[in-house]
């Protein structure tokens, strides 16, 4: 009983540190799971060992080591039947030529360089119980490996799924993880026969397992699909059925003499692809695995991680020689056949670096070559550096050789063709007016994607709305951020939005209106950039009170506020649809010129609409002037324009109170960022609710970030030669 409660406080401190650390590295846009694999290895003789040997010996003793080998082994299974599961036919379906002479040669050159380093390293940190061969394959294998799984989340997160390179990628990376898995199955059972006359058999009995699994398993597979979806729903007897069979699979190719691993991938690779069933299996399998299976993984790799055996310099010497050799035996055979097939230099690069990708998949490989021993720790120490150093590098690399900007540039220039195509036949292009709508729910945020289209479109100048809908995921291997998962979810988005957009009124505006759907990893600055991508004269966003604030306009909204370098509007939606009477509370600084801007385009826009401007003075203070931009601009508009506006002076103690009253009888008020409303731009405290709770009217709340703006000046010059045509 003892052993048992120190295994599960070992899990506890595993999981809870795992997280910590993921989470950390997640902050610095690197994959949870190196912050996981670290957290492993601080737990182990690199780190705790070293810092406090007595309480890691005392909370990790040797004993416990064959507990956690056996969940490690269990989490592996069901991770690798994840991975096969994952592993959709529709990766293989974007250019498959050139994907296949990329993925083979990007396995052949680091292969042949590790089998090269082989010749070095024998002698030098090998066992001498195992033969060169052995030896030579497994390093071979362990610098060909690219992880399928991280590389398909860094492509989704990019938004590369829909682009050439993001296709050819995944494309690569799928063959890339069969030939790999291929080769590492011959370097086992050469490992254990000691020979690879001797591995024969065991070849030949593994291609006939999976002759069968490809035919046979599949047939059965696919009636077991067919019963799903006459149920409509994975029974636990169903699922219970599925994992036995998993475990089975498992057991059979460790028998034949590879290893477990390769039986769980065998069989979720032919399992049925329906997307249903795919989707409900990974969700009810994934958070097990991953929250609680997976990290005693790591946390049993880091205990066999020994970073203190590269005592010497001519050791790290040779470490940095096997991170050489696999960054550059990857990159190289990736790059130049790439060239070879007609890609651009920019995207040849691009693919290199995602290829070099190696994460979870590597750990597996490095921990089956120690456990057979073909492996040292010292090298397997010097490999599991390799593998964090390749992925850690990752992100930094494709962003400075395709940078995230000129993916979005590229999605952007396709996705504006459509906004151009009413101004395409003019002779000279006119640029429309255009205004960014974050919506979080389209269900429920039908108000404001009206109000954009009141503010936006007039009829006299050309205007472009676009709601803007960013789906975030925030777990690295959770199955609905996988590239085919992912572009069901924007396209189900996609719906969503549609279907809004036919319920605004009136019908012909509709047109006008074009949604954008994107994953994103930061949703605050990638709405920043796609604004200033775009070039939108306004941002308009709605309110939501953050989770872990009482500042209403604090999280990603305050985000926007404070770094957007467009204006940026915040709506606080009362739910009413009329926009009659507006209200717009003056006090003479640039966002309430703003909000004033916004109300007079609303008033040119609706004819029927009338504004009220309220000029609110404390006692002994004379009246405050109307800005000489907005006096001139108002002076342009038409008499009909002008003869609804009426400006109203009043004195009153209390500003804030004195905007309440006058918001009981407006469907609308607009207020700029002032300390007269209580409202700050960096910091928006407790006088912001008041106004946002108390105001009557729906609330609009303006932050200005330039006084050189086209929100008015657009449809000026329109509406007065309107007017002048109607008098002649």
């Amino acid at each position: 009983m003892h052993i048992v409660i120190l295994v599960l406080v070992e899990v506890l401190i595993v999981i809870g540190l795992s997280r910590l650390v993921g989470l950390g590295f997640r902050s610095i846009k690197q994959p949870l799971v190196i912050g996981e694999i670290v957290a492993g290895i601080m737990l182990g003789p690199s780190l705790f060992g070293l810092v406090a040997p007595h309480l890691a010996v005392t909370l990790f003793p040797p004993e416990t080591f064959p507990f956690l080998n056996v969940l490690s082994q269990v989490g592996l299974i069901f991770f690798m039947f994840l991975i096969g599961l994952e592993l959709n036919p529709k990766y293989l379906s974007g250019q498959l030529e050139v994907a296949v002479l990329t993925s083979h040669v990007s396995i052949l050159i680091p292969f042949s360089l590790g089998t090269l380093l082989a010749v070095l390293l024998y002698p030098l940190v090998s066992n001498a119980s195992v033969s060169f061969t052995a030896f030579a394959l497994f390093l071979g294998a362990a610098m060909s490996i690219t992880a399928f799984p991280v590389l398909a989340r860094i492509i989704t997160e990019n938004n590369l799924q829909g682009t050439r390179l993001g296709t050819l990628a995944l494309t690569c990376a799928a063959v890339d993880d069969v030939t790999a898995w291929c080769l590492l199955a011959v370097a086992i059972a050469v490992a254990r026969t000691g020979d690879f006359a001797g591995a024969i058999p065991t070849i030949l009995t593994s291609i006939i397992y999976i002759g069968l699994m490809l035919t046979v398993g599949r047939w059965f597979l696919q009636r077991l699909a067919k019963h799903y979806l006459r149920a409509g729903r994975l029974s636990q007897l169903l699922l219970a059925g599925i994992y036995m069979a998993v475990v089975a699979s498992a057991l059979i190719t460790e028998l034949i003499g590879i290893h477990l691993i390769f039986g769980a991938f065998l069989l979720g690779a032919a399992m049925p692809k329906n997307e249903d069933l795919v989707r409900e299996l990974a969700v009810k399998t994934e958070d097990f695995v991953l929250i609680f299976l997976l990290p005693i993984f790591f946390a049993y790799s880091g205990l066999k991680t020994q970073i203190g055996l590269l005592n010497r310099p001519e050791l790290w010497l040779l470490c940095a020689l096997v991170l050489g050799v696999a960054i550059a035996g990857k990159y190289i055979g990736t790059y130049v056949a790439a060239r070879v097939s007609g890609i651009s230099k920019r995207e040849a690069s691009a693919l290199g670096w995602l290829m070099n990708t190696r994460g979870l998949t590597e750990l597996i490989v490095l921990n089956i070559g120690l456990e057979l021993g073909v492996i040292s720790p010292l090298i397997f120490t010097m490999l599991v550096i390799m593998a964090l150093v390749t992925t850690f590098m990752t992100s930094p690399l494709l962003e400075w050789t395709y940078p995230k900007k000129l993916i979005r540039l590229d999605v952007v220039e396709s996705e504006s063709a459509a906004d151009t195509d009413a101004t395409a036949g003019s002779e000279t292009y006119v640029r429309p007016y255009r205004i960014l709508v974050p919506v979080a729910n389209p269900s429920s945020q039908k108000g404001l994607v009206q109000l954009a289209v009141s503010i936006a479109l007039n009829y006299r100048h050309p205007a472009v709305v676009n709601p803007l809908s960013l789906i975030e995921f925030e777990e690295d291997y959770a199955f609905e951020s996988t590239p085919v998962e992912a572009d069901r979810l924007i396209a189900q988005r996609r719906q969503q939005l549609e279907e809004l957009i036919k319920t605004l009124e009136p019908i012909e505006t509709r047109s006008h209106v074009h949604p954008i759907v994107r994953i994103s990893s930061n949703v605050a600055q990638e709405t920043v950039q796609i604004a200033t991508l775009k070039q939108v004269d306004l941002i308009l966003v709605g309110w939501h009170r953050p989770a872990f604030s009482s500042n209403r306009l604090g999280g990603r909204v305050g985000q926007l506020l404070t770094t957007a370098p467009v204006d940026v509007a915040v709506f606080v939606d009362r739910g009413s649809d009329r926009l009659e009477s507006l209200l717009v509370p003056y006090s003479a600084n640039i966002h309430d010129d703003l909000a004033l801007i916004l109300a007079l385009r609303l008033l040119i826009n609706h004819e029927t609409c009338m504004l009220q401007v309220l000029q609110i003075l404390p006692q002994n203070r004379l009246k405050d002037e109307l800005s000489y931009e907005l006096d001139t601009m108002i002076k342009q508009l038409p008499s009909s324009v002008r003869d609804r506006i009426e400006i109203k002076i009043v004195q009153a103690p209390e500003p804030i109170q004195a905007v309440v009253e006058a918001s009981k009888s407006v469907d609308l008020t607009i207020a700029g960022t002032s300390r007269t409303w209580g409202i700050e731009r960096q910091t928006l405290g407790r006088y912001t609710d008041q106004l946002a709770i108390q105001c009557c009217s729906s609330l609009l709340i303006t932050r200005r970030y330039s006084q050189v703006s086209a929100h008015l000046a657009s449809v000026l010059t329109e509406v007065n030669s309107q007017e002048s045509t109607l008098r002649s």
